[in-house]
């Protein structure tokens, strides 16, 4: 079994709003699920990192949580700032049974572990000293992040984190963020985000933390792989 990790797919099949109008996202629905299922089986388990439909309600996102389902493997979603959908953590669990979406699940004050190692994660953020309400979410992420490290530690596996936001970007530094990294020494960070141009501004290292950006248009579409593995329960 294997642990992929793709961010950002921006699924448009339940909304008006397709990518393809940027350069580089033509054809993009369709290559994601030709590169997924190239590499993907069905035993293995995918780290979506976030932004992962336009639909601005679960109604209206569920053709893209059809897709997503019908892909191979097990997929864990994390939030985004594009997720509009994304409700309370039991609407969601909700809306995943209802539909028979038996093959997704979400990442929210919680880790999934594999008895070696552990998906962790939340959205985070990137604060560039634009105002209060920026300190708040980022000490909230922070916490969230925290909570998801520890439950793997306390269940002997090792944390791979998984952020939508990457902790530094430019000359952007979100130091709550990098302190719990630091704190448990997480080495590796996956994280999506950021999009054409800006994909020039990426910091791929910083304080000895490897910062691997996996947004779908930086990784052409395709599912980037992370561990070997073996199958992953929640904590």
């Amino acid at each position: 079994m294997n642990l992929f990790t793709i961010a950002d797919l921006h699924l448009p099949l339940g909304s008006n709003k397709p990518m393809d109008i940027f350069g580089g996202w033509d054809n993009y629905v369709e290559r994601i699920e030709k590169n997924w299922k190239k590499l993907v089986n069905d035993d293995d388990t995918v780290v979506i990192g976030g932004d992962v439909s336009w639909g601005i309600s679960l109604a209206e996102s569920k053709p893209d949580f059809e897709f997503i389902n019908n892909l191979p493997g097990k997929k864990i979603i994390l939030k985004g700032n594009h997720d509009y959908w994304w409700s309370t953590a039991n609407k969601i669990n909700e809306f995943l049974c209802e539909n028979k979406f038996d093959t997704i699940s979400i990442l929210h004050n919680s880790c999934y572990s594999d008895g070696d190692i552990a998906i962790c994660g939340t959205r985070g953020w990137i604060y560039d000293g634009t105002g209060e309400h920026d300190q708040k979410v980022i000490l909230r992420e922070a916490s969230r992040l925290e909570t998801s490290i520890k439950l793997a530690i306390q269940n002997n596996a090792k944390p791979i984190v998984f952020l939508h936001y990457p902790p530094v970007y430019a000359e952007c530094v979100c130091e709550e963020i990098l302190d719990v990294l630091k704190k448990y020494s997480i080495d590796t960070v996956y994280y999506g985000h950021i999009h054409g141009r800006g994909i020039y501004n990426i910091v791929p290292e910083y304080d000895g933390i490897k910062l691997k950006h996996v947004a779908a248009d930086g990784v052409d579409f395709t599912p980037q792989f992370v561990s070997k593995c073996n199958l992953f329960e929640k904590v």
